[in-house]
């Protein structure tokens, strides 16, 4: 039986960002990976750096976010997952980092009362939080870490000043992304950051002590304060456990999200489809049933990362007529994919590669590619997908090919 990678982050004197990230690069993470990605969401905005110190006597790495730009602006949930769903990154630190950002923008649209797309970002919307946010989940992409839990959380008490004024600790939004989750005062202060909570309540599957498992890397993240007899830092213990029967080491959690709907207009359904997509479903259908008394409908599926489930149910309230949503723990088995680009009938058309162990197991010409170069060249399009299916065998893309070195390492494009 196979094995995957796990990390269990131990949270009991706080948790932010930074202090997670500096961790996972304790632990070994690159941090050319994540200076990429966080460079692919906002170019030439921040420099990040890292130092070696010490907290209460304890060694851990500090890591400091640098701004490149003058004045860099909050930003809206909108926004930064339009910067997420553009941005050359792999599929799984897409999603984890759209998944962080989701819960982030629930939490403060419970807390402020207003829809989630238009919550407007201050602190964990400026540029050091979305370097954390996505330099987090990149650090775990190069660490290859497939499952994530969490211990209790040290939230902290007193008062803490922040963009929307004095405010108690924990502050509203820790509180909220604290629900269901283990979590006790630990100190005083501002111990947990809303980015630090919703990093662990996105993508850890459970809250739990140190599971059993083969040790393979600790790491630890500082703090900016040094706390005498207490020290100010993030732990992470990486290892390998025996995945449950029937896992795949590239098995990942997913919630399915179904709904069964027989009075909604269809024309309104391909907007309520793309509008799912858009909020970082992925994957989105319809199948056609036949309800009670006979009436034809649709059941709406809705595949997506368990920490966009509670988002995109609240999007399927919003725009179908449903009363109610059903939802499934499942796993998922997702194929690597590479791009690469091929010359057609004088122009470029992206083919999807989905390849295991090496070797190719799924081509595919991008449709919209096909559909645009044809519309530019005024083609029929079956006649410039023909082409595109050609040019990829002549190109060494064929089913059960070995992965040319061209396609080795995915561009992460925002594909469909």
């Amino acid at each position: 039986m196979s094995e995957h990678e796990h990390v269990w982050i131990d949270a009991s004197a706080g948790v932010a960002g930074d202090m997670l990230l500096g961790a996972l690069i304790d632990a070994g993470a690159d941090l050319r990976a994540v200076q990429r990605a966080v460079d692919a969401v906002v170019p030439d905005t921040v420099r990040i750096s890292c130092a070696e110190v010490t907290r209460a006597g304890l060694h851990a790495v500090h890591v400091n976010v640098e701004p490149l730009a003058a004045d860099v602006p909050g930003r809206t949930w909108l926004t930064i997952r339009e910067l997420l769903a553009g941005a050359e990154l792999s599929e799984r630190v897409r999603e984890r980092a759209i998944a962080v950002f989701a819960r982030l923008a629930d939490a403060e649209a419970r807390v402020h009362g207003v829809p989630p797309d238009d919550v407007h970002f201050h602190e964990v919307g400026a540029w050091d939080s979305i370097a954390d946010v996505v330099g987090v989940c990149a650090a775990l992409e190069d660490l290859g870490v497939t499952t994530l839990s969490a211990g209790e959380v040290s939230v902290g008490s007193g008062r803490v000043r922040t963009a929307h004024g004095d405010l108690p600790v924990p502050v509203p939004a820790v509180a909220q992304l604290a629900l269901g989750w283990r979590i006790h005062a630990g100190g005083t202060g501002e111990l947990a950051t809303p980015t630090g909570m919703a990093l662990i309540r996105a993508l850890a599957a459970r809250c739990e002590d140190l599971p059993s498992m083969r040790v393979s890397a600790v790491g630890a993240g500082a703090g900016s304060r040094d706390t005498p007899g207490r020290a100010n830092v993030v732990r992470v213990i990486l290892g390998t456990g025996a995945p449950a029967v029937g896992e795949d080491q590239r098995t990942e959690p997913a919630i399915l999200l179904e709904a069964n709907v027989d009075d909604l207009d269809p024309r309104l359904w391909p907007g309520v489809l793309a509008g799912l997509l858009r909020c970082g479903a992925a994957d989105a259908w319809l199948v056609p049933i036949v309800m009670k008394k006979g009436r034809p409908a649709h059941t709406l599926s809705v595949l997506c990362h368990p920490g966009l489930a509670e988002i995109l149910r609240e999007r399927i309230f919003r725009d179908t007529s449903t009363l109610g949503v059903r939802d499934t723990a499942m796993g998922k088995f997702a194929l690597a994919r590479a791009f690469v680009d091929v010359r057609v009938a004088g122009g470029t058309v992206a083919v999807k590669v989905g390849h295991h162990r090496g070797v190719i197991v799924q081509v595919m010409p991008e449709f919209d590619d096909v559909a645009e170069l044809a519309g530019e060249l005024d083609l029929p399009q079956r006649q410039v997908l023909a082409e595109a299916a050609v040019a990829a065998a002549a190109a060494g893309l064929t089913v059960g090919a070995p992965l040319p070195a061209t396609a080795a390492s995915p561009p992460g494009r925002s594909r469909s």
